[in-house]
Formats: structure tokens, sequence, C-alpha cells
């Protein structure tokens, strides 16, 4: 769960939105540390072959009022990947994009 501002972010609730999007082949929301919230919501996204999108659009999406998304659950920031990390049943590995995340705001190399 991230917490925003006091509101609890379920990562499921903002990644089925994002399935939803025609570009978006996967996805894998977490929580960054966040000066002004305390959290922020981070969707890490890998395409669909053959696609490009801007992070722009992805937001336009999230925002649309038709997803069912309010202002804290949009995403903050969007990573295009090529890949995630995931089981070897394909189920998508938050903790090491978390543990990754943590090493980035600590200044250690990935």
């Amino acid at each position: 769960m991230i917490i925003v501002s006091g509101f609890n972010v379920y990562p499921n609730e903002v990644e089925e939105v994002l399935y939803r999007h025609p570009k978006v082949a996967k996805c894998a929301v977490i929580g960054v540390p966040d000066e002004k919230t305390g959290e922020a919501v981070k969707a890490f996204i890998v395409l669909k072959e053959g696609v490009t999108a801007t992070p722009e659009e992805i937001l336009a999406w999230c925002r649309d009022p038709a997803n069912g998304l309010t202002g804290y659950r949009v995403p903050k920031h969007i990573e295009f990947r090529d890949a995630l990390p995931e089981t070897m049943i394909g189920k998508v590995l938050r903790r090491m994009l978390v543990e990754e995340e943590r090493r980035k705001a600590a200044g250690t190399p990935a």
C-alpha cells in the first residue's frame, strides 16, 4: 500500500487502469518518497511491441474521469522500460523495483 498525504492507494487499483490503456503490455506501481506528500505513486510501464507513448499520454489516460482514479491515485512519475523483473511464472516483482528506487535515492549504483 502507498500512503499519499494520508490517503491509501492500492497499487492494484492504479495498475488496473493502466492495463486498460491500449498501448500498455505490463506495468507495476510502487510508492516512492516525496517531500510534500510522504509518498508518491510511480508507475513502471512496458509498452506493447511496435507502439510508442509519452508520459503525458499515460497521465491523461489516468486523469480521465471515465477511468475512476482520483487525483492522489494518478501516478506522479512514469518510467518506461523494456522489461520488468518477474518470477518464473510471470508475476511482477515489485519489491525489486522498490529496492532499486531506494538505491537510487541513497545514491548507490543499481
